[in-house]
This record gives C-alpha cells, structure tokens and sequence, in this order.
C-alpha cells in the first residue's frame, strides 16, 4: 500500500441522513486481454461521468506557443496594433480587473555548443490617462535545473511541497499550496501611458553564477562560460593516437555525441488590475558584449522586441480546427493567447436536485473525467478545454489541457446502505478510447511515458471529527490504473465529505479521471486468445 494512502473509519457524530431506498446497479465487470506476452489490456465497464460545474469567466494570459524558443522575438502580446511594426503580432486585448499569468517555454541551444541566456519579459501597458495598480496575488516562477525531472514514486505525501518532478510540477504544486516567491512586489503602480516590466527571467543554457529567479537588475553583468579545460587524458589521446599490429596508425575512435542544451521556465501568477492594461511576453537573447560576458536585457530592449519585433520561432505546428476536422491525425497545436477561465469548481452530487453523492454499489465504481479535450473525453463527449478569446491563427484553438487551471471539487459522499462501506478514492490515467461506452481501458503494465506529474490536495475529517489536509504528489503513466490515493470507512446511513483539488500541470498530458470505487471482488472475465493463453498471475492482481 502506498505511504500516500489513509484509511479511517467514521464516527457516527457525523450528520445522519434518513434511510435511502437502495437501487440495485449492475456490478462492474473487468476484462483482461493478453497482448503478444508483454502486456495486457485491461477493461473495466462502469460508469464514466462529465465532470459537473464548469470554468469562470476569469480571463488568462496563456504564453505556451512556441514551446521551444531559438529566436527573438514576441511570444505573445495583447497590445494594440498601432504603430507596431507586425500589427498582426498584436492581439489587441485589454485586461481588466482579476486575471491570471500562465507561461511554460523551453530555451534550446541550435548546437552542442550553445552556451547563450534566453530572457523571457513580461511587461504591462497602461492607455489610459489615470494610473494603474497591479496587485500580485501570488507568483511563482522555476527553471528545470530548479525542479530537474527526477524519478519519483507513483504517489507519495508532500507535507511541505518538497516532492516535485519538473518545473511545471513545482510550480504547480507552490500555487495549490499558496506559497508565493519573495522577490515579486505586492503591488506596481502604472502611471498613465507607460509600460512596465513584470517579469525579466533568464532560461540560461548553462548554470549561472547570477540570480536565476528574475530579481537580477536591468543592464545587469552575467559573466562569461567557464572556458572547458582540456584533461591529461584528453590531450594524450590527441598526440599518441592508438597504432595497430603493423604499426599504422589506427582510425580515431568515434566522438560520443554531445547533448543539446536546453532548459524549461513555467511561471504562474493571480493577478489584479484597477483598470486596463495590456500584457506582452518577449523572449530575447541577452547582448554578448566584448569581453564574452552578457547582460540583462533592459526595459528599452524589451520595448524595441516588442515595438519592432516580430512573433518568436521556431513556429509550432498549426492545429487542426475542430470544427472542420473530418479525418486524418488531429493537431492540437500549442497555446498562445487569451483563454476564459482559470478555476473549475463543482459539487459532485447525484443530480442538480439532491446535495449528496450516493456511493456506489459494492463492487462497482463510477469516475469523472478530469482536463477532457477534443476526441479524447472518455466517450462522454465532455470538452472541458477553457475558450480562447484572442489566438494567433498558428496556435490552438482552446486551451487544451487548461494547463495552469484550478480543479477544487466537494465529493460529498453519502452511504444509503445498511452496513459500512470501504470507499476508494483513485486518480487514473486511462488509454484513450472514445469508442468505449461507460468503460475504461488501462494497460499493464503501464506504458514507460509519463502523463502527469503533480500535486492533489485532499481534505477530510478524521474519525475524530479533526480536519486533516494531505498534499500527494502523483507520477502516472499511460494507461496506469493506479493505486488507493484515499480510502474511507463510511458507516451506515452516514455522510463524509472529501475536498479535492489540483492545479493542472503543464508537464502532464490530459486527460485523466477521478474514480470511486465501492471496494468489492467485481466479476473477472478472462478474454480467449490463442496467441497468448491467460496467465493466473494477472487474474491474481484484479
């Protein structure tokens, strides 16, 4: 069992509800069909459900596209088109109020050698003829060589938000726990007619001896790469090259290849603004000067990407449009504009006339989709991907995975049976299948790509009416069933309330589901194969 699983039994001091009328469901069948020896499929028919509620109108300033920046240039900008020399660059929306700041870009070296800093700017706008405050709710920003992609466990308990694989995992993790970096200001005030920098954060393609997390000043000095010392062992192989039998020379050995650099950067940020602005992000090498040493791009550098500039490359590949799409593969496309929505918030209940969620009959399971996007929603038909208001034509026409968007979920689970039932609460990452009607296709073992890394808060009482809060950070692969996140005792009659909620990282591809499974031995129906016969130990593991 894993170290992020609670079990407990409630106490009848929870509020009792009238005995309910049990209506019998059919009960959960798992299939399991061998595949060439390696793995199996796995299928469980259940119920699969749309994710009740739905996002706010919360507009965000979603910088995604490119992904993978190699040029200077404009990654995304809501200022006006006038006098700018790539008007179409410019998407010409105004801010007002509360908003959110989601940007996840990757610096790459073009060569083995690429030893350059990427600056990523944010600044904000002001047309208006009063000044502006800007309130930081919160802000978070990393760099991978901060949150390297290290292997983790599938789950494991993060009490202070130390367990983290990658940088939009931590900075995902830091904004569901509300924890906020020092060096942003509270508050910035824009006087009529000016622009400001927000942010002026490096994704260097080598390890700075400089502060890394935006505080380092404008203009500021980075000093040059360390020059790489040539070893004893290194030089000798140069002068003495290896002879054969006869004396001759023998060919030189081949040069194992030297990775590319590259370095990843995911910033988020809850924002506020007493009026109008219009937000843009630069990406912008920094000046080599003579002595080899860089400096910190200045506001008037940022304001020259942004005023002469053109949008930052290499291009992602466009997307396919979902309203046309007929056939063939469908291109998501990546994210560069403004999305509506940052938080989905919703009471899981059975119906929009009752306050309860009655848990499932023994045995069976019922789940809901989590980050659901086009022709991939788990035969729900359920599209949860946040609107754009403003895209460029090249980018993705919904913010597909609502990267950076707030899941906060009530499960309040009522139990109409006569006797305690053990609840089991799973967070899945099922293959995709639309065909599959209330069903769910996993793989075992799971394939070796991961397709989510982050943190889910759950909040509970305990048997001894105590609120307790678990934060697990989770590491799933595609098609893994996954283990236990929770389980709960619920007596007879009773009612328990469980609270979920999640930042949806960027690091992750959707999506995925929350299940909950009434613990039981569903019926096991081993599929005929002649390729590969059953084996009892995958019987054994339903």
């Amino acid at each position: 069992m894993l170290s992020a699983l609670v079990a407990f039994t409630l106490s009848p001091l929870f509020a009792q509800l009238p005995p309910g009328e049990t209506t019998p469901a059919p009960e959960a069948k798992t299939v399991v069909i061998p595949r060439d020896g390696s793995y199996a499929e796995v299928i469980r028919y259940q119920e699969v459900r749309p994710l009740p509620g739905g996002l706010d109108e919360t507009p965000v300033f979603n910088s995604n596209s490119p992904e993978v920046v190699q040029q200077n240039g404009i990654l995304l900008s809501t200022f006006p088109k006038d006098g700018m020399a790539s008007p179409d660059a410019h998407l010409n929306y105004a801010f007002n109020g509360r908003f959110d700041l989601f940007a996840h870009h990757i610096a790459r070296g073009v060569n083995a050698d690429d030893r350059r800093t990427l600056f990523m700017g944010v600044v904000v706008y002001n047309p208006g003829d009063e000044p502006i405050d800007i309130t930081i709710h919160q802000g978070v920003s990393y760099l991978s060589q901060e949150a390297p992609f290290i292997n983790l466990p599938d789950a494991r308990l993060s009490s202070n938000g130390s367990v983290y694989a990658g940088p939009g995992s931590r900075t995902t993790t830091d904004m569901l726990r509300g924890a906020n970096q020092s060096h942003w200001p509270e508050r910035i005030t824009l006087p009529p007619g000016h622009v400001q920098l927000l942010m002026n954060t490096p994704i260097p393609l080598r390890s700075l001896t400089v502060p890394i997390n935006g505080s380092y000043p404008q203009g500021g000095v980075i000093p040059k790469p360390p020059i790489r010392p040539v070893t004893l062992t290194a030089a000798d192989a140069q002068i003495n090259p290896e002879t054969g039998e006869n004396g001759t020379v023998a060919p030189l050995r081949p040069i194992a290849p030297r990775p590319i650099p590259s370095n990843g950067r995911t910033s988020m940020m809850y924002l506020s603004s007493s009026g109008p602005v219009h937000v843009a992000s630069l990406a912008r090498y920094a000046d080599v000067m003579p002595n080899g040493n860089e400096r910190v791009p200045t506001l008037q550098d940022w304001l020259q990407v942004l005023k002469q500039g053109n949008l930052a490359g290499p291009r992602d590949i466009p997307p396919s449009d979902p309203s046309t799409y007929r056939f063939g593969r469908f291109y998501y496309g990546r994210v560069a504009g403004v999305a509506k929505g940052a938080s989905w918030k919703a009471t899981l209940t059975d119906s929009s006339d009752t306050d309860v969620l009655t848990i499932p009959a023994p045995g069976n399971a019922f789940s809901y989709v989590i980050s659901s996007v086009d022709r991939n929603t788990f035969g729900t038909g359920q599209i949860q991907s946040a609107p754009m208001v403003a895209r460029y034509p090249d980018t993705a026409f919904r913010a597909h995975g609502n990267y950076g968007v707030r899941y906060s979920l009530k499960l309040p689970f009522y139990n109409n049976r006569g006797v305690e039932q053990a609840i089991t609460l799973k967070f899945q990452t099922p293959m995709r299948d639309e065909e599959l009607v209330q069903g769910l296709r996993f793989r075992r073992p799971p394939e070796d790509r991961v397709f989510f890394r982050g943190t889910v808060r759950l909040k509970f009482r305990n048997q001894m009416g105590l609120e307790r809060t678990h934060y697990v950070h989770l590491v799933q692969r595609r098609g893994q069933e996954a283990e236990a996140l929770l389980k709960l005792n619920i007596p007879a009659e009773a009612r328990q309330d469980l609270e979920v909620d999640l930042v949806y990282p960027p690091d992750a591809t959707p999506p995925q589901v929350l299940t909950v499974l009434n613990e039981g031995v569903p019926a096991v129906l081993e599929a005929e194969t002649i390729e590969a016969p059953v084996t009892p130990a995958l019987s054994r593991d339903l």
